[in-house]
């Protein structure tokens, strides 16, 4: 076998573009043996030949696997593989929604599990589509793995589906995509419906259950259609209310939210109010973190420091993955 049906070999991969095929082949190649370290590429007269790809796509491999330090161009002599480990320089783009508390938490352990030998690129979509196709258009083809916290919206299947399979993974939300694919999620009708049901006799001592929600917030709209239907079957009084007013907290309800700004602003009412947390008042929050642990924030929230450290090491290990994180429901003061 040689580096050209080694190349040959990736049309059975749906989702590779040529330029994929002619980068993961040559890499391949190198990682079967097939090329070794001082070893002369094909030229790019050859490649064009055997391949019948277009003279852009094999410079445009040949430049990118130069840039990965896999291989180099020596002057007027063609293309070398370079004495360089492939798994030692692989280059991993992570796009998350932000830098929040929680998310924080999984940045620092997928960081730490993937160790000073790999290269991590970390960027930022903030729930904007029109950021996230930039952002993806722009690393294309540029990093051996690409671990990606999706945004629910018609076009995110079209952008995801540029990401070659075998160098993608999933995380944080769930979004369907067609073939079999690496994820490791959330889930969040199921578990909020359970989470609430844990604490329908805390809730009922309160006059009523109040979930602060806009449906053009990036809230997963799961969770309200669990709340509606847990004020069902429970028969407990509550209302979706679009976002927290100041000054409006009263005596005898359970507040829920999502957003870490409105919850704080719930406590420091209380406190102006005299309004005693898990007495007065109840509150429940989604997402754990240090924080609201210390404070005595009743939460229910996937391990986000476990979900990092499994996506490190499935990216370490290039496994198939796909898992549900579970959510765990953590009662506190004030609930």
């Amino acid at each position: 076998m040689n580096v050209f049906d080694k190349i040959t070999d990736l049309e059975t991969v749906v989702s590779y573009s040529k330029h994929d095929r002619l980068v993961q082949g040559i890499i391949n190649s190198i990682n079967d043996k097939v090329l070794s370290p001082g070893d002369t590429l094909p030229s790019v007269n050859a490649m064009i030949r055997e391949l019948g790809f277009s003279r852009e796509t094999i410079m445009k491999g040949y430049r990118e696997l130069t840039g990965r330090g896999i291989i180099e161009a020596r002057n007027r002599l063609g293309y070398f593989v370079s004495g360089q480990s492939t798994e030692q320089l692989l280059k991993v783009a992570l796009v998350m929604y932000n830098l929040d508390t929680f998310e924080e938490q999984f940045y620092r352990n997928f960081r730490q599990t993937l160790g000073p030998s790999i290269s991590l690129q970390i960027y930022f979509h903030h729930g904007n589509i029109d950021v996230f196709e930039t952002v993806l258009q722009s690393i294309r083809g540029q990093f051996g793995m690409y671990v990606i916290a999706p945004i629910p919206h018609p076009k995110s299947k079209e952008l995801l589906d540029t990401i070659p399979r075998n160098k993608f993974l999933m995380f944080d939300r769930f979004e369907p995509l067609d073939g079999d694919f690496n994820h490791i999620t959330q889930e969040f009708e199921k578990s909020s419906y359970r989470a609430f049901t844990e604490l329908a006799d805390e809730i009922r001592k309160f006059d009523e259950f109040v979930f602060f929600h806009s449906p053009d917030s990036l809230d997963p709209k799961e969770i309200a259609v669990s709340f509606r239907k847990f004020l069902k079957t429970h028969h407990i009084k509550g209302r979706i209310e679009k976002e927290f007013t100041a000054g409006t907290v009263e005596r005898n309800k359970v507040y829920f939210t999502l957003d870490n700004f409105a919850m704080w602003e719930i406590l420091k009412e209380c406190k102006a109010k005299r309004l005693q947390p898990g007495k007065d008042v109840g509150i429940l929050s989604h997402n754990d973190e240090p924080a609201k642990e210390f404070v005595g924030i009743t939460t229910y929230s996937a391990d986000f420091a476990a979900m990092g450290k499994m996506a490190a090491e499935a990216v370490l290990s290039r496994e198939k993955v796909q898992t549900t994180i579970p959510t765990t429901l953590a009662r506190r003061a004030t609930l």
